[in-house]
């Protein structure tokens, strides 16, 4: 099977890695995809996440988690892609080995960050792993205040580093605190909602880039 493995990664904490994980992988199962979540962060937010999704929905639901690290983390990713067409990866927010390893099998990096120029700047050592190991790196603004100028300066500092933005940004919205407590993602909490517009476009973005170049054959 060829599998797209999606690495969510940010070596600054608080930048929304899970929730961005969260919203991907529901879009793709959504739109038909057989999906699995990997979780590698200690903190275990996505499988605290996963643990509400599953006493809430339908015991029928096909999205799958596992949670390793450690020497662990190659052979579960080397079985996932064998049975997953997407695998989604929330990462440590630290660049250790583990890290690494997720961005060495990455079809692509996203790097989610919210829209501060001193945030952009902290994101330079993941920018800097990918770089290293030739993986496709693109950068989403998360939490995006609905106005002001901190999205444009965050895109200045972004062409400093020479990283891409998607043009798919998610806002700063009451709607994904809502659904990550419900287990859910946007598109199936409030699915004609702004929020899911904003995951439906990521979805779209993400498929496009790694249909075009970057996805892994078991």
């Amino acid at each position: 099977m060829t599998s797209r493995i999606v690495t969510i990664a940010q070596s600054k904490g608080g930048a929304g890695k899970t929730t961005l994980a969260v919203q991907l992988a529901t879009a793709m199962l959504a739109a038909g995809e057989e999906v699995c979540v990997i979780d590698v962060d200690p903190q275990g937010s996505l499988s605290r996440w996963f643990e509400e999704r599953q006493r809430r929905r339908d015991p029928a639901d096909r999205l799958a988690l596992v949670k390793t690290g450690g020497w662990r983390l190659g052979v579960e990713l080397g079985r996932v892609v064998r049975d997953f067409s997407t695998v989604v990866v929330d990462t440590p927010p630290h660049a250790g080995t583990e890290l690494k390893a997720t961005i060495r099998e990455a079809s692509l990096v996203l790097v989610p960050c919210q829209p501060s120029p001193l945030d952009v700047w902290a994101s330079r050592p993941t920018l800097e792993i990918a770089a290293k190991e030739g993986r496709p790196i693109r950068f989403l603004m998360n939490r995006v205040p609905p106005r002001g100028r901190s999205i444009e300066e965050a895109q200045g500092a972004l062409a400093q580093l020479g990283a891409v933005p998607l043009e798919a940004v998610l806002g700063n919205r009451q709607s994904y605190v809502a659904a990550m407590a419900r287990g859910l993602g946007v598109l199936e909490h409030e699915p004609r909602g702004t929020a899911a517009q904003e995951v439906a476009q990521l979805c779209r973005e993400v498929t496009s880039i790694t249909r075009s170049g970057g996805a892994r054959t078991a």
